[in-house]
């Protein structure tokens, strides 16, 4: 079966009935199992409600009707902590707890041991770098195996990775709090951790907002950028290689889309690609990545020669002056001076951010 990814324009008046419908179009029925637990992993990858970073409150909604029309009755949300990036004030903040709430959707949490338990896991398909970061042993969530799964990022840049989507997202869910010793090789964790996914999910689904994009040093320090666009697929690389298409990158030379499919996890050639739904023949967004900070210091210590010290830095109780000062850059530094002022102005000027509000 060719892989194939759906692409809609939309807008706010008919949002939640084009999610259910691009579904459709990329066969999500056909690809995960209604006699198994769905797992929806959203992406709160900052706790302000900074539109173009974070899983939207529609895109949640409109997963979540789509799948329970369709007879999906076991759903549950499950969220990750980061050091950064506080999941109970995210939720609150971009106004998916109150989706969450309508839609009577349990959440977990996967550092809560009463909720979730970690335990080893040795991969059946070789590792290309997790089974060296981690020579202890691999360790993910046993709440995961044998259920569905459906990623809800955004369409956006990223400091590390230049783009970031669906594979992506599965970096939260399946790794713990060191997840930062893989950042040297982020590319090669992305392609072992779809490797795990592929192995231990019944199915995986990507359901990607495009309405408002983020163009910039992201995930968190974006402008964001209206484009009205809805990404759906199976295929995480496929659904990758096509929002870093349309945002004006090109594919195969971003290391974790090649590699995935140079490694027959999906289809990363957007030649090879089927597209359904709206002709994105001549979208270009133009976006670039840029720098800020906190990429400036993490490109020094994950990439440059400086990496040879991250032993030191980065495993023992020295990290948390990285992790203090990153806390400080974007939530007392850049929010307030501003990203609060961008957000509002997206708020008061876009109809996404109207219909934000509207929640």
């Amino acid at each position: 079966m060719p892989s194939k990814v759906a692409i809609l324009k939309t807008k706010p008046k008919t949002i939640l009935q084009d999610i259910e419908r691009i579904m459709k179009l990329a066969g999500f029925e056909e690809f995960l199992s209604k006699n198994s637990p769905t797992i929806l992993k959203d992406n709160i990858s900052w706790h302000f409600p900074y539109l173009s970073s974070n899983t939207t409150p529609w895109q949640l909604e409109g997963v979540i009707q789509a799948l329970q029309k369709a007879g999906f009755k076991d759903i549950v949300a499950v969220h990750n902590n980061t050091v950064v990036t506080n999941p109970f004030k995210g939720g609150k903040l971009n106004k998916l707890d109150k989706v969450y709430q309508k839609y009577q959707i349990d959440e977990l949490y996967n550092f809560i041991p009463k909720q979730i338990k970690w335990i080893p896991y040795k991969p059946k398909a070789k590792m290309i770098a997790l089974d060296k970061i981690f020579p202890e042993g691999i360790r993910i969530p046993e709440f995961f195996i044998g259920k569905n799964i459906i990623h809800l990022p955004t369409v956006k840049t990223h400091i590390y990775t230049t783009t970031t989507g669906a594979m992506k997202n599965a970096f939260g869910g399946l790794l713990n709090t060191k997840r930062h010793y893989t950042h040297t090789w982020i590319h090669e964790t992305l392609v072992d951790l779809l490797s795990i996914q592929k192995e231990i999910h019944k199915g995986i689904f990507c359901v990607m907002d495009g309405t408002i994009c983020g163009n910039g040093p992201g995930p968190r320090t974006m402008i964001p950028v209206e484009k009205d666009y809805i990404l759906a697929s199976a295929d995480q690389v496929a659904i990758d290689a096509i929002s870093a298409k349309m945002m004006g990158f090109n594919p195969m030379s971003i290391k974790y889309i090649r590699l995935a499919h140079e490694k027959g996890l999906g289809i990363g050639n957007p030649s090879e690609i089927e597209l359904i739904g709206e002709d994105i023949t001549n979208v270009n967004f133009g976006f670039r990545v840029g720098k800020n900070l906190v990429s400036r210091i993490g490109h020094g210590f994950w990439f440059s020669p400086l990496k040879f010290f991250q032993y030191l830095f980065l495993r023992t109780p020295l990290v948390y002056i990285f992790v203090f000062s990153s806390y400080i850059y974007h939530d007392y530094i850049w929010w307030p001076l501003k990203g609060k002022w961008i957000q509002k102005k997206v708020r008061k000027e876009t109809k996404w951010g109207k219909l934000f509000e509207s929640y």
